[in-house]
């Protein structure tokens, strides 16, 4: 069947100007409507609305509850020698009693009175060091933390918590400038430090640019020269059976994994002769001097070493109200490390 001459005009033209390609799409219209362009039609009008094919981004967008939480140094000062509890927040210094047995003999008499026992005593005094932190938080503050799922008033206690508990762990370590207050590296009383034996491979570093260097017996024998000193200075008390604590920076911490031409590692050596070692790792042992290896014997004649000290570990003081906002201070107390027998101590320096 042929088409009409003005139907197929019709069509060529609505194909060309308007897209549709249907041959009888306009059949249905009356005459006079066909070809009448003021009709609507299903033409697309403009839009007064900016192009948009979605919806606002933070409607498809999700928040892990499970936070991540930006990494610190680790707090070790405790766990080398633990942390005790001297007085209270009102008490300045902290007195330590040191008695030294005394006495003399004399031939015996039944009316001499020759011979005399007696104790000498000293007083050691540590100073303590009161430290405080506040932390704030308005009204319209935690409620816009709420709604991103953040509970703002937890958070900011916590930094809190960690903010004193950061400084109490380098008061372990360093104690207080200015104060008679000590820390694990620096207390006055520590034996000097030892040199390391030198290695065939030069030097005396355990690890040198990340690289293990010395050898595992030359690792051995520095950690029997602290042996050696500890056993020497405490004529005995303390032995191979004595429980120990080796404490070095965690750069070097790959040097105790060094094995002999047996395959055996430096600990396995160590485990062979020195059954109650414990090894303990201290980014804070990185000093600006070098490389600080201790050996610690843990306890002496039945006494410990020694032990951190703290006389207010944290106070929470009263929180303030303000026209729309909260402030609370928190406080600690630190007297750094105690350290009771410098003899049970032995440390390496610049490994």
């Amino acid at each position: 069947m042929s088409l009409n001459p003005q139907f197929a005009a019709d069509a060529a033209w609505l194909e060309r100007d308007w897209g549709i390609v249907h041959p009888y799409a306009q059949d249905w219209l009356p005459v006079e409507y066909r070809r009448n362009f003021s009709l609507a039609m299903d033409a697309q009008p403009t839009l007064v609305t900016n192009p948009n094919a979605g919806i606002p981004f933070y409607f498809t967008q999700w928040i892990d509850p499970d936070v991540v939480r930006v990494l610190q140094t680790p707090n070790k000062g405790a766990e080398i020698y633990g942390e005790e509890k001297k007085g209270d927040w009102t008490t300045q210094t902290a007195l330590f009693p040191m008695i030294e047995n005394t006495g003399e003999v004399s031939s015996y008499g039944d009316y001499n009175q020759n011979g005399r026992s007696d104790i000498n005593t000293q007083w050691e005094s540590r100073q303590a060091y009161l430290i405080q932190t506040v932390i704030e938080y308005g009204d319209l503050e935690t409620d816009r933390a709420g709604e991103a799922r953040i509970n703002l008033v937890a958070e900011k206690q916590r930094s809190a918590a960690l903010t004193l508990d950061k400084f109490m762990d380098f008061t372990y370590h360093f104690g207080v400038s200015g104060l008679s207050n000590y820390g694990i590296l620096n207390e006055p009383s520590l034996p000097s430090a030892l040199t390391p034996t030198t290695k065939q491979a030069g030097g005396v570093f355990w690890v040198h640019n990340g690289a293990v260097t010395a050898q595992a017996s030359e690792i051995y024998a520095d950690f029997q020269m602290m042996f050696n000193q500890l056993t020497s200075n405490s004529f005995g008390y303390i032995d191979m059976n004595s429980r120990f604590k080796l404490v070095f920076p965690n750069a070097v911490a790959a040097a105790l994994s060094a094995v002999n031409s047996f395959g055996i590692t430096v600990r396995e050596f160590i485990a062979k002769t020195f059954p109650n070692v414990e090894y303990v790792t201290d980014p804070r042992y990185a000093t600006t001097s070098g490389n600080v290896v201790q050996l610690i014997a843990e306890s002496f004649n039945g006494n410990k070493t020694g032990y951190c000290s703290f006389n207010e570990k944290m106070r929470d003081h009263m929180v303030v109200r303000d026209l729309s906002s909260y402030k609370q201070k928190r406080t600690s107390g630190t007297f750094g490390f105690i350290l009771k027998y410098p003899l049970a101590v032995s440390q390496l320096i610049g490994v």
